[in-house]
This record gives C-alpha cells, sequence and structure tokens, in this order.
C-alpha cells in the first residue's frame, strides 16, 4: 500500500523504465488509440480555428452602415485575435506534446463600404469676376404700357407760309330790269346793275359766267303783271328749277326761287321765261323791280391752285 502511494504520487518522467515496463499489450492498444483521436481532435480544432478565421473576416454589408468608429475597432481587435493560433489549454498535460500543424493563413476579408460624408468645411474665399457672357437675342415685345399723364405744352412751330388771298375769290353780282320782258325761251338781259365789280354777269347775253370753281348761291325776285309767269333757272343749257305764278287780275304778284349751285369754271346760269307770251308777265317799271343776285360761298381751292399754276 505505501509502495502504490508512492508510485502514484511521483511523475512518469522519474521512472521511466517502471512506466514501461509495466505496459501489456492491452495497454499499447489503449495507448495507441487514445493517440490516434487526440491527433484527430487536434486536426479538428484547427479546422475549426480557420472557420472562425473566415467568419470574422466576411461582415454583413447592411450592418455595416450601421456601426460607428468604436464598432470598427472592436470588430478590427476581434478579427486580429482570431487570426493569432489559439493557446493549448493547459489543463491539458497532453497539449504540450501533441500539438497539431499550424493551419494555412484564412483569406483576407471583404474591404468596407465607405464611411459616411464629412462635415461641410469653411466656405471659401470669393473668387475672381468671370469674363462676360454672350450677347443674348432680344426678347418678345412687351405689353403696351399704360397711358402717361398730360405733357406740358410745346413750344409755337414757325410761322407757317402765307396764304392765298382770300379777296381773290371773291364773286358776286346783283342786277334788275328796268322794263318788261320782250321775248320768251331767251336769256333775261338784266340791264340794271345793283353789284358787279367782278364782272361776273355779262348784261349782253345775260348769262353769269363762272370764273372761280366753288359753291354759289343763286336768288331771283320777280314782279308779276298783266299775265302768268314761268320761269326757269339754266346751267350750261340744262334746266336746274322751275317758278310759276298766276296772275292775279288787277293784283301785282311776285314769283320767288333760290338754289346753291357747285359751279366749274367756265360754267353759266341765267334766267329765262319757259313757255309762250301768256306765261311771260315778268314785269319792272320805276316803282317794281324784277332782280337777279348770285355771289360764291366758297372756293374748291384745289381746282383753283390747279388753275394758278
Amino acid at each position: 500500500m505505501e509502495d502504490t502511494l508512492v508510485h502514484q504520487g511521483r511523475s512518469l518522467s522519474a521512472r521511466p523504465a517502471l512506466f514501461w515496463s509495466q505496459r501489456t499489450p492491452q495497454s499499447w492498444s489503449r495507448i495507441t488509440m487514445t493517440s490516434v483521436w487526440r491527433f484527430l481532435l487536434a486536426i479538428l480544432l484547427i479546422g475549426r480555428l480557420n472557420l472562425g478565421q473566415d467568419e470574422y473576416g466576411e461582415v454583413d454589408d447592411g450592418a455595416v452602415d450601421g456601426v460607428d468608429e468604436g464598432e470598427v475597432v472592436l470588430e478590427e481587435e476581434l478579427q486580429g485575435q482570431a487570426e493569432e493560433p489559439s493557446k493549448p489549454d493547459e489543463r491539458h498535460p497532453c497539449a504540450f506534446w501533441m500539438g497539431g500543424v499550424p493551419g494555412t493563413p484564412g483569406h483576407s476579408g471583404h474591404p468596407g463600404r465607405d464611411g459616411r460624408d464629412g462635415l461641410d468645411g469653411p466656405k471659401g474665399d470669393k473668387g475672381d469676376t468671370g469674363d462676360p457672357g454672350d450677347k443674348g437675342e432680344p426678347g418678345d415685345t412687351g405689353q403696351t404700357g399704360a397711358t402717361g399723364p398730360r405733357g406740358f405744352p410745346g413750344t409755337p412751330g414757325l410761322k407757317g407760309a402765307r396764304g392765298e388771298n382770300a379777296l381773290s375769290y371773291h364773286s358776286a353780282f346783283s342786277v334788275g330790269l328796268s322794263s318788261m320782258v320782250p321775248s320768251t325761251n331767251v336769256p333775261i338781259r338784266f340791264n340794271k346793275f345793283f353789284y358787279n365789280q367782278q364782272h361776273h354777269y355779262d348784261d349782253v347775253s345775260g348769262k353769269f359766267r363762272c370764273s372761280i370753281p366753288g359753291v354759289y348761291y343763286f336768288t331771283y325776285h320777280l314782279t308779276v303783271y298783266t299775265n302768268d309767269v314761268k320761269v326757269s333757272l339754266y346751267r350750261n343749257d340744262k334746266t336746274v328749277m322751275f317758278t310759276y305764278d298766276q296772275y292775279q287780275e288787277r293784283d301785282v304778284d311776285q314769283a320767288s326761287g333760290s338754289v346753291v349751285l357747285k359751279l366749274e369754271a367756265g360754267d353759266e346760269v341765267w334766267l329765262q321765261v319757259y313757255g309762250e307770251e301768256k306765261v311771260g308777265g315778268v314785269y319792272a317799271d320805276n316803282n317794281n323791280d324784277s332782280t337777279f343776285s348770285g355771289f360764291l360761298l366758297y372756293p374748291d381751292i384745289q381746282e383753283t391752285a390747279k388753275r394758278r399754276r
């Protein structure tokens, strides 16, 4: 019993001869199987170690976005620890002399994603002014603006050229009879002159001849006695108007008429008894007059200017 205790308290290295001499074939078989299992166990541990290195190297793409700088440092430390070979467990004495062959280094991990954008830097200095650009095309015409306030009166213009003399456009006449009309169907020759300064009425032919083109006014007042009266006013051999008055026995009557005509230079106007002698009762004496008058209202300036050229 004492020898057994002493034997158990000593190490194998202290008594090697005794250790190997006491082994039977069965003991050698157990030792061989144990060594084989330990060798397989070592190979299995080395494989798991390599697998752990690969797992530490592969980082989930979705997890990288949410980590901060502290997590990245911690991950690098863990990866460094994974790359180091695991230390043998000191509790097992066989680990020192049954250590396996070191495994092959693991593959490099995938590059991590780009980090977050940094904060904006301070505003830089203002750059130099660039060269002027090309002139653009004219834009569309804008809408007409509102009417502005009325301006001050302008300065008077230059005095215009002198116009035509108004006296040069005068044309008028007024004539009468001194006796009864002797015949019919011919111009009545008025031989008593009240006004004929321009001599536009001809007492020989009994006609007014137009010298200034324009608008004229003609009127006549005739004394009716002894017979009925029917007179007509002519312009260039065409009847313009008629006047008829029926004589009342033992009574003196009046026949009159008036008209406005536009005449051209050279036109002629006159009065004449229209019909037979029984309607030729135009009368005049010292106490009763029969008159024929006409005058220019306004000239036709354009026609007059052409004639002056």
